[in-house]
């Protein structure tokens, strides 16, 4: 008897994770909140300090290559 106790038990515990993991998995719908906000300004300004990032390292990379150039 107490062994076939535990088999439920056992066999209970196993379908309770199973449904809380698929419950899990879905995840929240929040669709109603991202489709209100517009992406396009922040990814002009991302691309915009990544631009300005670029022109800077290619003027210091410039700098030191012209350095190096002179003290030859």
């Amino acid at each position: 008897m107490n062994i076939k106790l535990k088999s439920i038990l056992v066999v209970a515990g196993a379908m309770a994770a199973a449904a809380s993991a698929s419950v899990q998995a879905a995840g929240p719908d929040m669709s109603g909140l991202t489709s209100a906000v517009d992406y396009g300004t922040v990814t002009t300004a991302v691309l915009a300090i990544a631009g300005l990032l670029a022109v800077v390292y290619v003027a210091v990379k410039g700098a030191s290559i012209g350095l190096a150039m002179i003290k030859k």
